[in-house]
């Protein structure tokens, strides 16, 4: 586990994009559904409580377009998602609420008023996120409002309905021959892996829960890739109860030999803090600082990062992770002392920064298990052969012009004119 001074080293800053849009916090899946992307709100006025907001660039994330959209998912799911509501639901749109996976009776992806613009901010966030680490203006770039990692081509999965991640990455490897995912969500990250399975250009790489049925029921050991990708696809299976201790063992020596032998050009990392311990779906134990020891110990490497949300359904902890990982990314230590902010009574009564491990949780993750697994996956690594490499005569063209990507500089400004603590501005 690292240090305080590694993860807050002061001579190491660098240079960090942060994609901020209150208005995604509004945006409502319903009353008893346990993804809230209030949360969002909450993260976003933390860091303005904290001035975080002062030491780096940010940007109000622009909607992408259909077009982009369908870079990797079907046209007809696109257009489904763009023009079908609640209230325009009729007897011709049944089947494709059912093909699609959207809208079903207690189902996971419920259709709600503003789904596309949800979706498409989220995406937009994390495809000019990846834009901006192409074009050498930043170092980091963070969009907690995606990491929406289960979202298929034709198929809304586990909350996500637009799978920003892969469409991220597949504008880094206009740039970058080899790109690195990283997924430390509870759960499997079963879209991004499956659209990457047959290519070895995308290494992912996965520390999930495994076995129990637990959703989504993939992730095994022994799934590794296929055809050309064999072996690009790393998946770390653990049980019940992953403690920081433990997680660090394993995490550190599998990132370490992955980008050894792997070499790639940028990374993105999904965060999903429903690996923390108290969430309402996770099975995990992890604190907030080992979670984000994971995401520190991969900004070490000084790569290009793509630092991306995902799941966690205790909007306060979730709240707190992620603010404090943006600090360890800026390399900027914060009080544990939650200031005051809009949602000052959400963290009542201790109003602290860090969370407490469950002590009733038994972590199952033995070290003779986290051995043998860390082995299996060491020998994976060892089996393939170097980097593979592209030849590129030039960067290929990009289905969308430069002057898509929004310069929010003005926008930014205005987020930063607020005072966090006297006007904070939440939406």
């Amino acid at each position: 586990m690292l240090s305080s001074q590694a993860l807050y080293g002061s001579t190491d800053r660098l240079r960090v994009a942060y994609f901020m849009d209150f208005d995604v916090g509004g945006y409502y899946y319903g009353q008893h559904h346990p993804m809230k992307p209030h949360r969002m709100a909450i993260t976003h006025n933390l860091c303005l409580a904290y001035g975080l907001y002062r030491h780096m660039d940010v940007y109000k994330p622009r909607k992408a377009s259909p077009e982009e959209c369908e870079k990797f998912h079907a046209h007809d799911y696109i257009e489904f998602l763009r023009n079908t509501t609640p209230d325009t639901i009729t007897d011709d749109v049944l089947d494709q609420l059912q093909r699609f996976n959207v809208g079903r009776q207690h189902g996971d992806c419920p259709l709600f008023d503003g789904l596309w613009d949800f979706c498409a901010v989220s995406a937009g966030g994390s495809i000019d996120g990846a834009r901006k680490l192409m074009s050498g203006t930043s170092d980091i770039a963070i969009n907690w409002a995606g990491g929406l990692h289960h979202a298929k081509k034709s198929e809304a999965s586990g909350f996500c309905y637009v799978n920003d991640i892969v469409l991220a990455i597949l504008e880094l490897l206009r740039l970058y021959p080899r790109v690195l995912y990283i997924d430390i969500d509870v759960h499997h990250g079963d879209g991004v892996e499956e659209a990457f399975y047959t290519t070895d250009r995308v290494l992912t790489v996965s520390f999930h829960k495994y076995g129990d049925n637990f959703f989504p029921g993939t992730g095994d050991v022994w799934d590794r890739g296929y055809g050309r990708g064999e072996g690009y696809a790393v998946n770390v299976p653990l049980k019940d109860g992953m403690d920081d201790a433990g997680f660090s063992r394993i995490f550190e020596p599998i990132i370490t030999k992955v980008i050894e032998v792997y070499q790639p050009g940028a990374i993105v990392m999904q965060c999903g803090a429903d690996s923390l311990a108290h969430d309402r779906l996770g099975c995990f134990n992890l604190t907030v600082q080992g979670h984000a020891n994971a995401v520190a110990f991969v900004r070490s490497f000084r790569i290009p990062m793509l630092v991306l949300g995902g799941g966690g359904y205790n909007i306060r902890n979730v709240a707190r992770c992620w603010l404090f990982e943006t600090s360890v990314l800026l390399g900027i230590s914060v009080d544990a002392q939650i200031p005051y902010n809009d949602y000052w009574e959400y963290f009542a009564p201790e109003y602290s920064l860090h969370i407490q491990p469950m002590r009733e949780l038994e972590n199952q993750n033995s070290r003779d298990y986290l051995e043998k697994v860390k082995s299996k996956v060491i020998e994976q690594l060892r089996q393939l052969e170097g980097a593979p490499s592209v030849q590129m005569k030039h960067m290929p063209p990009s289905i969308w012009p430069a002057t898509d990507e929004i310069d929010s500089e003005d926008e930014a400004e205005d987020i930063a004119s607020e005072d966090p603590v006297s006007s904070p501005t939440a939406s």
